[in-house]
């Protein structure tokens, strides 16, 4: 994993792991990696791995079983907030760019639109290529 220097490890290692429960490999229910081998996988000190569980767990994310590891939470109404929480905070950086472009967010509605018919139109063209 590639870290940006300007934000806190810990935070970066939170994205990562919910955007790993929202793509599904981290399914409801599913046990995470040990601290440890987690912060070896990720490259990391296992004291900032720790920092990014722990407010996992405290957000309700992770579920912590004393002796048997932490758990992504069963609770889809936590989880749909999360996903909900993360496309709002995508969302908020696209917006906050294109006013800095002056584009009027009636604009930006019209350019997503395009954008995604064309997005599905060209995945359409891949799909029937093979």
């Amino acid at each position: 994993m590639d870290f940006d220097d300007k934000i806190p490890i810990y935070y970066q290692i939170k994205q990562y792991i919910y955007q790993e429960i929202i793509v599904g490999h981290f399914p409801p229910g599913s046990k995470i990696p040990a601290v440890r081998q987690f912060a070896v996988d990720l490259t990391v000190n296992v004291n900032t791995m720790q920092r990014a569980l722990r407010e996992l767990i405290q957000d309700g994310i992770l579920v912590s079983q004393r002796g048997k590891g932490n758990f992504v939470t069963e609770d889809q109404a936590i989880l749909q907030n999360l996903r909900q929480t993360v496309v709002e905070k995508q969302l908020s950086q696209l917006y906050d760019h294109l006013l800095k472009l002056q584009i009027e967010p009636d604009e930006m509605v019209t350019y997503l639109s395009r954008y995604i018919a064309k997005r599905k139109d060209d995945e359409h063209e891949k799909s029937t290529e093979h």
